[in-house]
């Protein structure tokens, strides 16, 4: 089985995402399980079959520890990596294509703890792909786009993981904004010269020299639209998994 981890910044929509891409796969054909590693998700739309919250309590988290929320948030993302045989164990028990992980709100609690190099280790890194959620209410500006595109080669850096990137809830763009966002991405010079053309702010000199290092390091490529709403791009994702992991077969049943 491959492993897809969702990951983007907090309301990027990732669980929204999974939810969607989970019916999917289910009408398509794709047998996939779903893994909630969020501890403090109050609610999910979608059925988790491997639940996080079934080790790890927020809210003892923070009355152990004497912490409030954030600290706690912190403290429980570590404490993954103490499950991880727990839940690998679950989910070896499951027939299927692919595990669909559902990643904490806040990015870094996923990318940049140690714990969860310790938990992709666990589930197999060659049969790991990060899917990274670009929110489009962050990058609509020339320097929002790059600080995107900064974090999500940073998220990359950090696993060392194959990554597909995606520009998600599409449905709330117009065809303008969101055509000239998949230029930004696939054509750099594109990008460059809306960096030019904005107001000459210390941000968007920083965001000019971000560029330069982005571009330099070779992470400009391909982004795909996405939206939960309209399915728009799921059909995609799945294509994109495929060519990554099986060179774009349809994975057999033995």
């Amino acid at each position: 089985m491959k492993f897809l981890f969702f990951v983007g910044t907090a309301g990027s929509g990732k669980s929204t995402l999974v939810g969607a891409f989970k019916q999917w796969c289910d009408d398509a054909g794709v047998d996939t399980v779903v893994v909630n590693m969020d501890p403090g998700a109050d609610a999910l739309p979608y059925s988790a079959d491997v639940d996080i919250r079934e080790w790890i309590s927020l809210d003892e988290v923070m009355k152990e520890y004497n912490l409030g929320p954030n600290g706690a948030q912190i403290v429980a993302a570590d404490l993954m990596a103490v499950n991880i045989n727990k839940m690998q164990d679950i989910i070896q028990g499951y027939d299927v294509d692919y595990v669909l992980v559902d990643t904490p709100g806040q990015l870094e609690l996923f990318a940049f703890r140690e714990s969860s190099n310790v938990l992709v280790d666990s589930f197999g890194r060659e049969d790991s792909l990060l899917i990274y959620l670009s929110d489009p209410s962050l990058c609509k500006s020339p320097n929002g786009f790059v600080t995107a595109m900064t974090l999500g080669a940073l998220a990359q850096f950090r696993l060392q993981l194959p990554m597909l990137n995606l520009l998600s809830k599409a449905d709330t763009l117009s065809e303008d904004d969101e055509q000239r966002m998949l230029d930004w991405y696939s054509v750099p010079d594109a990008l460059y010269g809306d960096l030019l053309d904005a107001d000459m702010n210390p941000e968007t000199v920083v965001g000019m020299e971000l560029f330069k290092a982005m571009e330099n390091t070779g992470v400009f490529g391909e982004i795909r639209s996405v939206s939960a709403e309209t399915n728009e791009g799921l059909e995609e994702i799945y294509a994109a998994a495929q060519l990554v992991f099986f060179g774009g077969e349809d994975t057999e049943k033995s």
